[in-house]
């Protein structure tokens, strides 16, 4: 056997944990906007506020709009899975076994990436719930909520330029296919049905909506999000990286899987919490 066979053992491994992660490993990462190369301990988010034009007289001063600017920092925390793969298994089952342990790996981080996002979005305020709209929470997710979520962000003047997202409960995607403007194909037109291949995500009122089995359930209620692309911030000081050493004591590889990354919210104006009843 080659001296080397490990080495190429390790490069394969390391390919195979990335592709997991990228495949499947988290749904929401995609949804925030993402800083990669992060260096340090935290990193900052620019906040932007409004600008408001106005004339200027014939060659008088150009206006200026003295637009607000805050900083949003987020920090960023070490997260490792690691786990033994025996040499003689690895031999008798070749690349299953290595395959299990790359997305077992690949997919515990993945997790925990959705797990941070999802933190940042719980730290949001407004909710779309009031006696004035007939909302309470002693309901699931009806249209007449996800509508009034809709009209919250549009009355915050958060743009409808295709970087919105929904993230619902199982549950309340179970809801959303009893509303005919969400499944019915007269209504969303074939190609947007929820119902072909495999239930994924489903572009809606502008939105991707995007079932989630992670979302924070307090209590008998789930909180779901109707939210802005830039208004959650999620930082990377280190991709998914792999080390792998041999212990002869065990007669096993040991494979750690380990990133560095943080989440943070940027603007609670972008975000309006559905909370919904299960």
């Amino acid at each position: 056997m080659s001296a080397s066979i490990d080495q190429a053992f390790i490069k394969q491994y390391q390919t195979e944990v990335q592709e997991a992660y990228q495949r499947q490993g988290s749904k929401l990462r995609p949804t925030v906007r993402s800083k990669t190369e992060v260096r340090g301990a935290s990193t900052i988010f620019q906040k932007v506020g409004r600008g408001t034009a106005a004339a200027k007289a014939r060659n008088g001063v150009v206006p200026v709009m003295n637009i607000d600017h805050s900083q949003i920092e987020c920090f960023l925390q070490d997260y490792y899975a690691g786990d033994w793969v025996d040499r003689l298994d690895e031999l008798k089952t070749n690349i299953d076994e290595r395959m299990v342990v790359a997305n077992a790996g690949a997919y515990a981080l993945g997790r925990k990436t959705d797990e941070l996002i999802i933190a940042a979005l719980d730290s949001a305020t407004r909710e779309a719930v009031g006696t004035a709209s007939g909302q309470t929470d002693n309901e699931g997710l009806t249209r007449a909520k996800v509508l009034l979520a809709f009209e919250m962000l549009g009355e915050a003047d958060v743009p409808d330029d295709g970087n919105r997202f929904a993230v619902v409960g199982w549950k309340q995607w179970s809801e959303l296919l009893q509303i005919q403007e969400f499944a019915n194909a007269q209504y969303v037109g074939p190609e947007e049905l929820p119902w072909k291949g495999a239930t994924q995500a489903k572009r809606w009122l502008g939105a991707l909506w995007i079932p989630h089995s992670g979302l924070t359930k307090n209590g008998s209620l789930r909180y779901c999000y109707f939210y802005h692309k830039t208004a959650v911030g999620h930082a990377v000081a280190a991709e998914i990286t792999t080390d792998i050493t041999w212990h002869g004591d065990r007669a096993a590889h040991f494979v750690n899987t380990m990133m560095s990354q943080g989440a943070v919210l940027v603007d609670d104006t972008g975000v309006v919490r559905m909370r919904c009843k299960e």
